[in-house]
């Protein structure tokens, strides 16, 4: 089967409304002291990195995406093979909420406060996804 990049941006926001629910916190960027430059490599480097052993979700020639879990909490990590997949997929998940670790060809996705920890050895900017709070009583 080949994927496309509609199912890998579905996938995706499965996986983010999995990890996150439909809130989205009021997390702050402003904690920005002692953020290195963003990480760089494969998949498996940055896993390395923040100490999780990635569970392959998706192995493909444009995206490679993986649940880890370290003591900062559980996540999605995925490298991209071009700048423009990334951001693509980046914009069709925002709509299903989440917060966003974004480095050069490489995402985090779940909690605000897993994100901040990760970003301390990964580096990266924080990006928010779409605010579903107000449809929490109604679900």
């Amino acid at each position: 089967m080949k994927v496309t990049r509609p199912m890998l941006a579905l996938s995706g926001a499965a996986l983010v409304l999995a990890l996150a629910g439909c809130g989205s916190g009021s997390g702050s960027d402003t904690d920005t002291k002692a953020v290195p430059s963003a990480a760089t490599g494969s998949l498996e480097h940055l896993a390395a990195e923040v100490k999780c052993k990635p569970n392959m979700q998706t192995d493909a020639d444009e995206i490679r995406q993986a649940i880890c879990q370290n003591t900062d909490g559980k996540f999605i990590l995925a490298t991209f093979a071009t700048d423009r997949g990334q951001r693509e997929w980046i914009n069709g998940a925002k709509d299903y909420g989440g917060h966003y670790l974004v480095g050069r060809k490489w995402v985090a996705v779940g909690e605000t406060s897993t994100m901040t920890a990760l970003r301390k050895t990964l580096g990266g900017d924080i990006e928010e996804g779409a605010d579903h709070s107000a449809h929490q009583g109604s679900h």
